[in-house]
């Protein structure tokens, strides 16, 4: 799981890595980096002597970050639980996005979500299904077919035998092989304009002839903002939804943007991003709509939660 010397700079230098892991293992900006964060204390709370014992401090630190996210993803159905409508994850914008928004983190860095690398395996659509895997799935698959950790390493994570990691893997897998093949990137993002100009017409016609007549749309608001709590489900029902929200909206702007590395929709405000819209578009028309609406989730689009 890569090597790094024990020195400072070789140790900070794994923090990209780790949190490109650990967002992909949680599906949470805030969430992946308390767990490097807490990986570090304890690398740092390690006597000098064990420090100089362990070989690879990038494995090292790759395992621990594991191990963390692991019971973290097992607490989930718990806090879930008691969230407040849908959970969705943590959405994210491109880089060009996060230095218009001229962020920084609470330690003065760069934000996680700035070093994390835009990539299928971030989509949206990638990152629902990931929600649907169990917690042990999850980190064998990420590990594995998105890192290419061997699974004699990722065994050490699990505390199970490598050909069990394999078998979680494989079992991983197969909930993905049902996922549809998604549009070219400008097949997507032309339809994204489409929705976009429709939505701002208001036009429900336009919209139905753009949505899946099974299209679901699911949004987040955290209890914090005003959305419906439970999916809706239907082309025609989502237009209307659509059209009603943007009646009680006045005054919002609809952005193309990249949400998670592919073509979504922003509505904002002036200096205050309200909801961020990932689409799965797999044959030109939309089967699904996540709408990030929880103020908490929005941060690394600038303006929010102030």
């Amino acid at each position: 799981m890569g090597t790094v010397g024990t020195g400072a700079d070789g140790i900070a230098g794994e923090r990209s890595q780790l949190i490109n892991v650990a967002y992909r293992l949680l599906g949470s900006v805030t969430e992946a980096e308390d767990a490097v964060q807490d990986a570090y204390a304890r690398w740092y709370g390690l006597p000098r002597s064990r420090q100089e014992e362990i070989l690879s401090p990038g494995a090292w630190l790759t395992t621990v970050t594991s191990r963390i996210c692991l019971d973290l993803l097992g607490s989930a159905r718990a806090r879930r639980e008691r969230y407040v409508g849908a959970w969705l994850p943590e959405p994210l914008p491109d880089r060009a996005e996060w230095e218009h928004a001229g962020g920084t983190g609470p330690s003065g860095r760069a934000d996680p979500a700035d070093q994390i690398v835009l990539d299928e395996s971030v989509a949206m659509a990638f990152l629902v299904v990931l929600e649907s895997m169990t917690p042990a799935e999850r980190v064998a698959f990420v590990l594995h077919d998105v890192f290419r950790y061997p699974f004699a390493e990722i065994a050490a994570v699990l505390g199970r035998a490598p050909a069990a990691c394999k078998q979680l893997a494989s079992s991983a897998r197969r909930r993905l092989s049902d996922a549809p093949t998604p549009a070219s990137a400008a097949g997507r993002a032309d339809v994204v304009r489409q929705v976009k100009e429709a939505w701002e017409t208001k036009d429900i016609a336009a919209l139905v002839g753009l949505l899946d007549p099974a299209a679901v749309m699911t949004a987040d608001g955290g209890g914090m903002v005003g959305t419906v709590l439970r999916p809706v489900a239907g082309g025609t029902r989502i237009a209307r939804y659509m059209v009603a929200m943007a009646d009680k909206a006045p005054g919002i702007e609809l952005l193309e943007r990249s949400v998670n590395g592919t073509p979504g929709l922003v509505a904002r405000r002036p200096g205050l991003v309200m909801t961020v819209a990932s689409f799965d578009i797999p044959d030109g028309r939309v089967t699904r709509i996540w709408a990030v609406r929880n103020p908490e989730k929005l941060r690394p689009w600038g303006g929010e939660g102030q």
